[in-house]
């Protein structure tokens, strides 16, 4: 009531209940901030030293920051051959000490990735290694006081490799796989490999010679073998044929009928060779053009068929679950006279 009164009677009255309402928030905010806010010691000044020319951070590449940035600079890069064009991209640049250290290998010096590319180097004799995929070239550079330029001859070249089915048929990529090994074999007669599980279509950069590859169609038996020759600045584009069919095969009680679960699948050669073993209702399998013989388990019975593989046929096998195709399932028994096998 009094602050309408006041405004009520004049100004001067009206000027008045403001000081004093304002005074009044004015003494109990003071009092909510003293009740909320602790006393805490006070802190003392720190004593920052005073560093002549100090910098927010410090920049790597920053000469003063480099301590190789007044070395000599040695420029490098690489060609697949002598008049081939410098590599613009996918390089591997290694420098390595030239002696060993304790562990008996080269200490890695500095390395960078890319096309052409440089190092800062002091004087010294190093060995500068460049990669280029599957294929390199390693050379023994000194440096002295002066800067130095050299292109490295990778001496190499690419391949690239895919299949058909005889006929000109396609091979799914995902069941198409190749293998590359040396072309000369060692002392117990086998053959380096040297990179396994290729994808078709893809290129594998190589140093210049003779190699074998490993074309296999499947996991089975369907597989090819064949030289090629990799020359410098050249992609060798080398396509295989494979006599082969996909085969899917499944027991059943008639001709058309439903397969037949649980069931245990071999194939074999006719001398006898197991060629591949699986379990399941269909049992799908890649087999070189051939005979076969193909054996269905079933609970306590055996069925079999004889089968001729035709190359690019793929085709669905039926094996019928008659009496006529069937025999018990036993185990070995041993002939008279002997003892029983474990």
């Amino acid at each position: 009531m009094g602050v309408f009164q006041s405004i009520s009677t004049g100004g001067k009255s009206l000027k008045c209940a403001l000081l004093l309402v304002t005074m009044g928030f004015a003494s109990i905010s003071g009092a909510f901030a003293q009740a909320l806010a602790p006393e805490l010691p006070e802190v003392p000044a720190l004593d920052i030293p005073n560093i002549p020319n100090l910098k927010g951070y410090a920049n790597p590449k920053a000469p003063e920051n480099n301590p190789f940035a007044n070395e000599p600079e040695l420029v490098l890069s690489a060609k697949l051959s002598d008049k081939g064009q410098a590599i613009p991209r996918g390089l591997v640049w290694r420098v390595f000490s030239p002696e060993p250290s304790g562990d008996g290998k080269l200490a890695l010096l500095a390395t960078a990735k890319g096309g052409t590319t440089s190092f800062n180097l002091a004087p010294g004799s190093y060995l500068v290694h460049v990669a280029f995929g599957r294929a390199g070239a390693t050379k023994r550079i000194t440096m002295t006081r002066a800067k130095r330029t050299e292109t490295m001859i990778l001496d190499a070249g690419g391949v690239k490799l895919n299949a058909t089915l005889s006929g000109g048929g396609r091979i799914p990529p995902d069941q198409l796989r190749f293998s590359i090994y040396e072309d000369h074999a060692d002392q117990s007669g086998e053959r380096a490999l040297i990179i396994p599980d290729v994808k078709p279509d893809s290129v594998v950069r190589l140093n210049t010679g003779t190699y074998q590859i490993v074309s296999n169609y499947g996991t089975a038996n369907a597989v090819i073998r064949s030289d090629i020759r990799v020359e410098a600045g050249k992609i060798t584009e080398a396509n295989v044929e494979h006599r082969a069919a996909l085969l899917t095969m499944k027991l059943v009680r008639e001709a058309g009928g439903e397969a037949l679960a649980d069931t245990a699948w071999s194939v074999l050669t006719t001398s006898g060779d197991i060629v591949r073993e699986s379990v399941g209702a269909f049992a799908s399998i890649v087999l070189a053009e051939g005979e076969y013989v193909i054996i269905a388990k079933n609970k306590d019975r055996i069925y079999q068929r004889d089968y001729k593989v035709v190359a690019g046929r793929n085709q669905d096998v039926e094996v019928i679950a008659s009496e006529a195709a069937s025999s018990p399932a036993t185990t070995n028994q041993p002939a008279e006279g002997e003892e029983p096998l474990d």
